[in-house]
């Protein structure tokens, strides 16, 4: 199979999805490996390695977006959607429930979109997005933390505190890989961290990680906080990191601006899981080069990308996670690894024209065609 890698674009993007390793195991089951020259190099991975490992270096990217698979990190970029072949197979992070003019234009380019936010097994777990979660809920404190400087519009409040001050209250929503990560990191700073779930189990695990860990952490079933303590926990916190996400959908809108607007001016909110549309009424998205803005006076920190900042430990863990799926496509073709492996069917968003996700055809209020690469 003809494999493609390309640069990515996105602002601030320094991942890549497939490293000289992966490409060496590729090349070594026969396949043809194209990646665009520069493709690694943000993440450490030099061009000469990956021709060393059998990969050819292209510097025309329209030879990596005429390949039958072509294996990036972030959703499709505008100057991207010129260079898109009928029938070819792109796999990344698709978040087409959130753009509906991608998500448009993906079903006129009659392609197949493959989404690792979507990939999950039997059990629940997202092998792909999971890593990246935990990338992002580790960064979210000390995205935090700079946001609480006097030079983003904070109130200047170092985070972990110091000498007899006390660290800041920091509010964590959503008990997820994200937010239990953040949390985790919060308290190991030094933090007096509150963590609010709607998962009992997801919620009861992050707490004996972080108490494992010699820390401590105060935890809250949302379900069974009234409104009125929901909304006094945001408004006493010095951060709050929005960890609230569902792959595929939109994301719950839980907070208000009424709530944002009851914080101390110069407090801040990290929104994790921005590319999904955010958990707050006054969540718009930021990139890597423009990441804050303040309304209703608090300090938002909303970039999609955020493992970019990580880009060399972040494509190792997105990589390792996701060669065994590309080995098994180019193996065995698009539509038999499909039809042999629910896990990766699950990913299948768009098929030639139609949309192959019922979560994603009812958002977009289109027909959902059930597993069409079975016909």
């Amino acid at each position: 199979m003809r494999i493609g890698v390309p640069r990515e674009i996105k602002d601030g993007e320094r991942r890549v999805a497939v490293t000289p390793e992966g490409a060496g195991a590729l090349a070594r089951g026969g396949h043809d490996v194209r990646v665009e020259r520069g493709a690694g190099a943000a993440a450490g991975y030099a061009d000469a390695a990956y021709a060393a490992a059998g990969a050819a270096l292209v510097d025309d990217v329209g030879l990596v977006w005429s390949s039958e698979l072509v294996v990036k990190v972030k959703e499709l970029q505008p100057p991207e959607l010129a260079r898109l072949v009928p029938g070819t197979t792109i796999a990344c992070f698709a978040q087409l429930g959130r753009d509906r003019r991608l998500l448009d234009a993906v079903l006129a380019a009659n392609v197949r979109i493959l989404a690792y936010e979507t990939i999950r097994d039997a059990a629940g777990v997202a092998p792909l997005l999971a890593p990246m979660s935990r990338i992002a809920g580790r960064l979210a404190p000390y995205a935090g933390a700079a946001a609480l400087c006097t030079d983003r519009g904070g109130a200047g409040v170092l985070l972990p505190g110091v000498d007899d001050v006390p660290g800041a209250a920091v509010l964590v929503i959503g008990a997820g890989s994200a937010g239990a990560h953040a949390a985790e990191v919060a308290a190991a700073m030094g933090c007096r961290v509150t963590l609010v779930s709607r998962g009992a189990a997801k919620l009861a695990g992050a707490a004996a990680r972080i108490a494992q860990a010699g820390h401590g952490v105060t935890t809250h079933a949302q379900g069974a906080l009234p409104p009125d303590e929901f909304a006094r926990l945001v408004a006493v916190a010095d951060l709050v990191v929005g960890a609230v996400l569902e792959p595929g959908r939109l994301s719950p809108k839980l907070l208000t601006r009424g709530h944002l607007r009851a914080m101390r001016p110069g407090s801040a909110f990290v929104d994790v899981g921005i590319d999904q549309g955010g958990i707050a009424e006054t969540s718009r998205m930021t990139t890597l080069s423009a990441p804050t803005y303040v309304e209703e006076g608090v300090v938002h920190y909303c970039v999609p990308n955020m493992p970019a900042l990580v880009a060399r430990t972040a494509s190792a863990a997105l990589a390792n996670a996701l060669l065994p799926f590309v080995l098994r496509i180019a193996d065995r073709g698009v539509a038999a690894a499909l039809a042999g492996d629910a896990t990766l069917a699950a990913g299948m968003m768009v098929w030639d024209g139609a949309i192959a996700d019922a979560r994603l055809a009812a958002d977009a209020a289109l027909p959902a065609v059930a597993a069409p690469w079975r016909r």
